[in-house]
């Protein structure tokens, strides 16, 4: 749970930093609001495509290690 955490603040953080809501940043991953509140909360269960196209979109890169 902690990974999930960290990644969800991260995004968060971005996102604030690049100011732009919630809203915004689903029309630009191409996804719903309500998937950016689950993914920014770590709650619910997006999809693993859905967070990598939000963290892209802040420009967050994820990588498998």
């Amino acid at each position: 749970m902690e990974d999930l955490a960290a990644i969800a603040a991260t995004i968060r953080k971005a996102r604030k930093e690049a100011g732009i809501t919630q809203a915004d940043l689903a029309d630009l991953a191409g996804t719903s609001e309500r998937t950016i509140r689950a993914i920014e909360t770590a709650s619910g269960n997006p999809s693993l495509a859905a967070v990598v196209a939000v963290a892209n979109a802040v420009g967050i890169h994820i990588v498998a290690s």
